[in-house]
């Protein structure tokens, strides 16, 4: 592909952005279908091609299957359309909460998800961050254009029906036991749904998760067409002109009058009440607006955040992969607050000030915070804050909230997350509740600690697991494997964590603890055994068991080099600097690395602590190349909210965060010659590498002129601003 440099003229604006004056902005290069396709049902990108703005509460996206736990609601290789849905599902692994779905029909209501399937023709599509717009059904005459955009906690659809038709619109408010309910108001042309459902709990694909007491996702819908005729269902029994229906598989419809060709709906979405619903609606897309000011205030919005990067001598599927990964990345965590005030999951109650929820903290720690950090610092401290408000509302840092706590994946990285921000100067939130949280994890067992197996994915059993097998831990220094699964993967977690913890230990003057959690940040040494050169799993004797036991979705080679708190330390364990580099090597070679989840994605960089940069930077174009396309199956695995795409955009940029709460960044190679990052009070960060494609390697690395004496780099001197500049030795 023809190199170009991007056709943008960029100025700076007092919002802090880069932002185009000319030509294509931004948001035109993103591709929606990346992420949507792939050769397995579930390890594949996992993304849909939903519509709402950064970081927004409700997302919607047309529906080609009915979503569960493993399943999205929208697939490239599907043929077919089955509605449009107002989702909080934020990866494939998890469940959605509070959503409902709706769909235009034309002569005959349909109301079960298999009969009202129409076809999907993909020329008919279009699909942006800020619009979608879809024609199905029939010839030009007699087929229907469904399109909606969507700000944070509200929607704008405009339907275009065939005027010869009978125009109905198909409401669904819930599809199991107790699922919701729906009351239509025919003379103020307004409709309350709301939906209970928690697909990780209650009643739901799988038990992995507590109740949430008194927990809806409401929503008003407002339309401004007449209507004939409206009813309500339940199950499979049509209330012909019933204003309302309540219960398990629920919903309703209208009928326009005839003639009817075009529709309007505005939607507000909220977790508190209809009247919140209300409020947002009005705040977010008030009567006056017309559907395209909101597409284009849509617009802008997602431009704000992706003009912060400019990049030159970058190709056209270059721009696309760069700008999508930078979209998927300021999808979450979702913000769940609602102008000053939330509903929380954890304890059924509304409180006052600013929420996020949904964060894949097994995943997102390693590269998907700390880039939030440096694209969009302004939401750090209220996500930090959020983390804080779920352990003084319920006990506990959650490990994955889907909206409440989830037995889902292991250690306790929230952990990582707040210590990183508070080493790297965040500090807008509660410091000494923040300290009291991560504290607990590292010190206190869950309940029944000692009695319980504990394991990803574990069914609730009455108690949040946390560090489940830390009771051992403390005593052993490891997790057996008698006392738990993933014992191998938990041990080396916990140790990570307890290094973060350390770190704001220190700088909170909390020095005991300081000495006491960098003792235990070395514990993954308990588990490596010298015999077979790998980490291995024991029993409470010390026995070793089987090599290929007590590892979470990996093997021996998956969590060979999983000590990012202490890299100089493993080198020394596994026999030194040549013995490390041999190793390292191996992985790579021998295609034992695998990119496609997040246990590894630190590995590339290791080569820097035996001070071989270059070997970092010869390695760093082929993932890129095999793990990142341009392509609906262009992500080769989960893009588990954004850490998949942070990854690729550190590393597309020339540095990574391989130790969290260490206020370093390892350098890599950029991927182009040029990058311009916007950063804080008008400072600019500018990644140079000039004639980029003709070298392997750049190994002579200098900031604002100096050369670095290390393959390293300070955060916050980065974040500081200049140049950094990367030359042929």
């Amino acid at each position: 592909m023809k190199t170009f440099l991007i056709t943008l003229l960029f100025a700076l604006t007092g919002m802090g952005c880069l932002q185009p004056t000319t030509g294509q902005t931004p948001v035109d290069y993103v591709n929606m279908m990346i992420g949507t396709d792939g050769a397995h049902h579930t390890e594949y990108g996992g993304i849909v091609p939903s519509v709402t703005q950064p970081f927004g509460m409700t997302s919607w996206c047309a529906v080609t299957r009915t979503n569960k736990i493993s399943r999205t609601m929208y697939h490239h290789q599907d043929q077919t359309l089955q509605g449009f849905m107002a989702s909080h599902q934020p990866c494939i692994w998890m469940g959605d909460y509070g959503f409902m779905t709706l769909m235009p029909e034309i002569n005959t209501l349909k109301m079960d998800s298999e009969a009202r399937k129409v076809p999907l023709d993909r020329k008919q599509e279009t699909a942006t961050p800020y619009y979608y717009k879809v024609t199905y059904a029939g010839d030009k005459q007699h087929s229907i254009t469904t399109e909606f955009t969507a700000t944070s906690r509200a929607s704008f659809f405009r339907i275009h029906y065939p005027k010869t038709e009978k125009a109905i619109l198909y409401l669904e408010a819930g599809r199991e036991e107790d699922g919701g309910g729906i009351e239509i108001f025919p003379d103020r042309k307004e409709i309350h749904i709301f939906n209970r459902q928690i697909h990780n709990s209650q009643k739901g694909v799988s038990k992995i998760a507590p109740k949430v007491p008194l927990f809806k996702g409401y929503y008003v819908l407002k339309y401004d067409a007449e209507i004939v005729d409206y009813g309500t269902y339940q199950d499979e029994a049509i209330n012909l002109k019933g204003a309302s229906a309540e219960g398990s598989h629920v919903g309703g419809y209208l009928v326009f009058a005839e003639g009817t060709a075009d529709v309007n709906l505005r939607i507000g979405s909220s977790f508190i009440s209809y009247e919140q619903a209300q409020y947002n609606l009005n705040q977010e897309i008030p009567a006056s607006s017309s559907f395209d000011e909101t597409k284009e205030k849509v617009k802008a919005s997602w431009n704000h955040y992706l003009s912060k990067v400019k990049l030159e001598g970058a190709s056209a599927d270059d721009l696309q992969i760069f700008y999508t990964a930078l979209f998927h990345t300021l999808q979450f965590p979702r913000e769940t607050s609602e102008y000053g005030k939330y509903f929380s999951a954890f304890d059924s109650k509304v409180h006052q000030g600013v929420a996020y929820n949904d964060y894949s903290l097994w995943d997102t720690f390693s590269a998907e915070h700390p880039w939030i950090q440096l694209i969009a610092p302004e939401r750090v401290n209220g996500m930090i804050q959020s983390l804080v408000q779920m352990y003084q509302q319920g006990g506990w840092l959650p490990k994955w909230p889907n909206p409440t706590y989830s037995n889902i994946m292991i250690g306790t990285h929230a952990d990582a997350v707040i210590a990183d921000a508070y080493v790297n100067g965040f500090r807008g939130y509660d410091l000494k509740e923040a300290y009291a949280a991560i504290r607990k994890d590292a010190y206190t067992p869950p309940a029944r600690d000692e009695e319980f197996r504990w394991g990803d994915r574990a069914p609730w059993n009455g108690h949040y697991e946390a560090r489940g097998g830390l009771t051992n831990y403390l005593k052993k220094g490891y997790v057996s494997e008698e006392k738990a699964n993933e014992s191998v993967s938990r041990t080396l977690e916990f140790a990570l964590d307890d290094y973060c913890i350390a770190q704001m230990a220190k700088g909170m003057g909390h020095r005991q603890d300081y000495k006491d959690l960098m003792k235990r940040a070395k514990n993954y040494t308990h588990l490596y055994n010298p015999e077979t050169g790998f980490f291995q799993a024991r029993n409470l004797d010390g026995s070793w068991v089987d090599a290929e036991k007590g590892m979470t979705e990996g093997a021996k080679w998956t969590y060979q080099f999983c000590v990012m708190q202490d890299v100089e330390g493993l080198i020394q364990l596994m026999g030194g600097k040549e013995a490390f580099l041999q190793k390292l090597d191996r992985n790579f070679d021998e295609k034992h690395y695998r990119h496609d989840n997040e246990p590894g994605h630190h590995y590339v960089y290791l080569y820097n602590y035996c001070n071989e940069l270059g070997k970092t930077q010869e390695r760093i174009p082929g993932i890129l190349a095999a793990n990142y396309k341009n392509r609906p199956d262009g992500l080769s695995g989960n893009d588990d909210c954004g850490q998949m795409s942070a990854w690729y955009l550190f590393t597309c940029l020339g540095f990574y965060p391989v130790t969290p709460a260490s206020g370093v960044y390892a350098l890599g190679i950029p991927n182009f010659d040029k990058a311009t990052i916007v950063l804080p009070n008008n400072k600019t960060l500018t990644i140079s590498a000039k004639n980029r494609k003709q070298y392997t390697t750049l190994t002579d690395v200098r900031f604002n002129g100096k050369k670095l004496s290390t393959p390293f780099i300070r955060i916050k001197d980065l974040w500081k601003g200049g140049v950094l500049e990367f030359l042929h030795r």
